[in-house]
């Protein structure tokens, strides 16, 4: 990377304060940055370091006071994330066509500039969108299609007859389509349901390592256009995920469930099956999720509940203690001698 001050400020939508022939060759973090380095300041905390920083370049909100060269922008972070897409595409592998042990069915429809690594497979029927890279050790099923551009990293798992978007990514690991967990009980013995649907995954969609999103009974399961979800998540059959949806580590929803737009799951919660969380709902991490939920709410807990509430709640909760001890000062008062059962 070499950029100047100026063509940050045109790449970002900002406007340069100092010497805007300042060249700069790498990135870094505000306490380590090297005056060859681009920088930001994402808060106000960090205005000490911003007096001891090296960084050739900060890009910081409009309206904070520097003596040296600054790009400012309404949203340093925003800015920051576009000089950092440009670092990661020349950091990118530029190997394509296909590795000569990938095994590529005579009727799978592969698009122009499509790159296939070592050991993947993919099925009959399957189809790949152009200038989209399956990596190595990744299975592609029967009759699944991946749309244009998008990136598949390796050891990812993608079944028979699901439709993966435009410029989707997919980290290692992760399984699409694997059959949702259902089964009915007879005679103590639990019978498999077929899980005969599929999974749709929209244009956009970022799914992390490791995570499973499985296949409709019937119909399909879906994640929403945009949607981000993290590594270590359970998103179960025939959940409907909207658009531009956060789910984070260690999250896991029940199957049937429907997410609005929008829909924060902080790490660690889990949502009860055949429920609806509304539109911009957000659920405090750790939290269970045993009902629906009403557009907007922010809630927390297990069980959830109004964030306001709930916190009311803890506060309480961690003064027991002493109410106890208070109470039983109260009990000697009174000479009540038998504890209440």
């Amino acid at each position: 990377m070499k950029l100047t001050a100026s063509e940050i400020a045109s790449l970002v939508g900002g406007e340069v304060s100092g010497d805007a022939k300042t060249l700069v060759t790498g990135i870094a973090p505000i306490e380590d940055a090297a005056p060859t380095d681009v920088t930001f300041l994402i808060s106000p905390k960090l205005l000490k370091a911003l007096s001891t920083t090296q960084a050739g370049i900060v890009l910081m909100k409009k309206g904070t006071p520097y003596q040296k060269t600054a790009v400012f922008v309404d949203n340093p972070q925003v800015a920051f994330a576009k000089i950092l897409t440009l670092v990661a595409k020349e950091k990118e592998s530029k190997e394509s066509g296909i590795h000569k042990t990938a095994v590529i069915a005579p009727d799978a429809k592969i698009g122009t500039g499509v790159s296939v690594g070592a050991h993947s497979v993919i099925e009959s029927g399957a189809e790949i969108g152009d200038h989209t890279k399956i990596s190595a050790q990744c299975y592609i099923g029967a009759r699944s299609k991946i749309g244009k551009g998008s990136l598949v990293y390796p050891q990812v798992v993608i079944r028979e007859e699901c439709l993966i978007g435009e410029r989707v990514i997919i980290h290692s690991g992760t399984t699409i389509g694997a059959d949702g967990f259902g089964y009915v009980t007879e005679g103590g013995i639990h019978h498999k349901i077929p899980q005969v649907g599929n999974v749709i995954i929209e244009d956009d969609v970022e799914i992390g390592a490791n995570t499973t999103v499985d296949r409709a009974t019937l119909g399909s399961t879906v994640v929403g256009k945009g949607t981000k979800v993290d590594n270590l998540v359970q998103i179960a059959h025939n959940v409907k995920i909207g658009q531009g949806c956060l789910l984070v580590a260690q999250s896991g929803v029940a199957g049937s469930t429907v997410l609005g737009k929008y829909v924060t799951l902080a790490g660690h919660v889990a949502v009860n099956g055949h429920i609806r969380l509304g539109d911009r709902v957000i659920v405090a991490a750790t939290s269970g999720v045993p009902n629906s939920v009403a557009e907007g709410e922010v809630v927390f807990g297990t069980p959830c509940r109004p964030i306001a509430q709930e916190r009311r709640i803890q506060a309480i909760i961690s003064r027991l203690p002493k109410i106890y001890e208070e109470f039983k000062k109260i009990k000697k008062i009174l000479k009540i001698d038998q504890e209440t059962q």
